[in-house]
C-alpha cells in the first residue's frame, strides 16, 4: 500500500470521527433547541453514511453504497417527521425550545 495513499485513508477516517462526535457533542449540548438537537442527529448519520461509503470503496463492495442510500433516505424521513413536528409545535407554543415538550401528549 501506498504510504500517502494509507495516511490519506487515515485521515478521511479522523474526519469522520470528528464530523461523528462534534454530531453527538451537538445532541448532548444542545438539547434545549429542537432544530439543533436534528442537525446534530443529521451530522452524525452523515458521518455514519461516508464511512459506509468509504469502505464499500475500498473494498469494491457494493453492499456499503446500499446502506449508505438506506441511511439516506432514513435522514430525508427524520428530517421531514422532525421539522413537521417543529412547525406544529412552534403553532401551539410560538417557540422550539425542548423545555415544555411535554405539552405535546395526547
Amino acid at each position: 500500500m501506498n504510504s500517502s495513499l494509507f495516511f490519506t485513508c487515515f485521515s478521511f477516517l479522523d474526519l469522520l470521527v470528528e464530523l461523528f462526535v462534534l454530531g453527538l457533542l451537538m445532541l448532548v449540548y444542545t438539547r434545549g433547541n429542537f432544530l439543533l438537537v436534528l442537525v446534530g442527529i443529521e451530522l452524525m448519520l452523515l458521518a455514519l453514511n461516508l464511512s459506509f461509503i468509504f469502505w464499500s470503496y475500498q473494498m469494491d463492495d457494493l453492499l456499503g453504497l446500499v446502506f449508505a442510500l438506506v441511511i439516506l433516505t432514513l435522514a430525508a424521513a427524520e428530517s421531514a417527521l422532525g421539522l413537521a413536528i417543529a412547525i406544529f409545535y412552534f403553532r401551539l407554543q410560538g417557540d422550539i425550545f425542548l423545555v415544555n415538550i411535554s405539552n405535546l401528549k395526547g
